[in-house]
Order: structure tokens, then sequence, then C-alpha cells
């Protein structure tokens, strides 16, 4: 556990103050994820890599999967509809990808399923909102951690400011990186569950705690990895900014290159974990 992991309460707060600081060390819940899918019925079991990468960009998982006759490993079910879990072979080494869906209580809750599955080594790849004015549209971020101004990661860790990513892990994404010759950034991630109250004053604030990027899923998803002992990495390239006067959309969401290019940044890192 990292000193940040075993910080007390924010201003001084005593854990009773609010139940989302009521943190319960209880390795075993009413419902566990073992319990959830084995209401398969008979199906057979599922065979999941060991290797798998959570991609935030729906349209790259359906290229990807039509383009490299990627088969269907299973199902993950939400009550929106179904997020495929599909499988490639890449140097040799069976990979899954998936939707994880959008916010951290569904990114944890299909993580957890992944892992529950057999997952051991996942990175996720998203796009975030650019903190920095200088963080042009496209550039790819490391994260070394999250701000954790949501709610999920507070079931899996004591309260705290911030979680820090796997050291080991930031490593091998730099050296992927490194060796493809992506120029990047790393940095902390300020995790929200409201990007409608990104405020002047907040973002300022979490600029001044050194964060480069906002989204909604890094700190949650880093907290449930490290409560089921799963290596796991996160790439970032930054999209909309709120680094300016203004929030500028930068037409993030059509950047098609950048997004698959993270993707086999992101399978890469997986083969290396």
């Amino acid at each position: 556990m990292s000193p940040a992991d075993s910080a007390p309460a924010a201003d001084g707060l005593a854990p009773e103050s609010f139940p989302i600081l009521e943190f319960d060390p209880d390795r075993r819940a009413m419902i566990e994820p073992s319990a959830h899918l084995s209401g398969a019925g008979d199906d057979p079991p599922v065979e999941m890599p060991q290797r798998a990468v959570a991609c935030f960009f729906g349209d790259v998982v359906e290229h990807i999967a039509r383009d490299h006759n990627a088969r269907i490993v299973t199902n993950l079910v939400s009550e929106h509809g179904r997020h495929a879990v599909w499988e490639i072979e890449v140097e040799g080494e069976r990979v899954a990808f998936f939707q994880p869906g959008v916010g951290a209580p569904l990114a944890a809750f299909f993580l957890e399923e992944v892992i529950e599955y057999g997952a051991r080594a996942v990175v996720a790849c998203g796009g975030a909102g650019a903190l920095l004015p200088g963080l042009d549209m496209g550039h790819p971020v490391i994260v070394t951690g999250a701000v954790r101004d949501e709610g999920t990661s507070y079931h899996y860790l004591p309260p705290a400011r911030q979680v820090l990513a796997d050291p080991d892990v930031v490593s091998v994404l730099v050296g992927v990186l490194e060796r493809e010759q992506v120029r990047y950034t790393s940095g902390l991630t300020w995790t929200t569950d409201a990007p409608y109250r990104e405020t002047r004053a907040r973002v300022a604030a979490r600029v001044g705690e050194g964060c480069v990027t906002v989204e909604m899923e890094a700190a949650a998803m880093i907290a449930v990895a490290r409560f089921r002992g799963t290596r796991f990495g996160h790439l970032l390239y930054a999209g909309d900014s709120v680094g300016g006067v203004e929030w500028e959309h930068r037409d993030w969401t059509a950047a098609s290159e950048v997004r698959g290019q993270l993707f086999w940044l992101a399978v890469k890192a997986c083969l290396e974990m």
C-alpha cells in the first residue's frame, strides 16, 4: 500500500462523518463476482486470456473485431445491454479486448468480471479532458496515479486523496511508448463523477495538485486492480480541453487514428506485463 493510500481522510473528517468514508476491509462481500457469474447455467467455462485491453473507444473495438476476425470470449451484461469480450492473437499470444462502459461504477463492475474470468494483466485506453493549455489534442498520457474525486474507489481502498498506479506497469508503458517513438506525457489524472461540475476553481485546484487530465474511471479501475491483485495500467489521450478560459471540444471523438494507435500501444504493453 502506498503512502497516499494510507493517508487520513481529507480535512481530518472522521470515518463516520459520511458513508463514503466507511471503508470495510472485509474481503468477502454479499455478492462476489464468482457467485454472480456462476449463474450462466450449463454453458462451457469461459477461457479468458490472461492479457486484456479495456478500450473505451467503441468504434475501435468494433473495427478491430471485424478486421481481425476476432472471436467472442464471452459477453459482459448490464441492464443497458451486452459488451462483448473479444479475442485476437498477437505475436502468438491471446489478447482479449472489450469496451468497459462509461463512468467508474460500470467500468469497475466489468473489470471485476474480466478479472474473475481470468485476466491477470489489463491495460485501459481512453480519452480524457486536457487540464493544461499546452496539451494538444491527441497527445498520449501515461497515468501515474489518480485523484479520487469519484465514489467507487472508496469501496476498494481506504479513504485518501490519491491512488497511485503500479510503478512497474508505468515503467512498461514508458518503455513501449519510447520504443515506438511516441511523444507522451506522464502524470496524475483527476477522476470525477460529474463532468458538468468541472468548475474553474476545481480545475485550477487539480492542476495545482499535479493533474494533467480529467476523466471518469481511472481511480476506480486502479483501486479494483489493486484490491484483486491484478496488474493494471492506463493510457489516455488528450481530447477536449478545460485548460483555457472556455471549454474546447476540439472534435476529439473523431480522432480515429489516435484512438487506434492507443489501442495497439495498450496491446503491446499487455504483452510485456
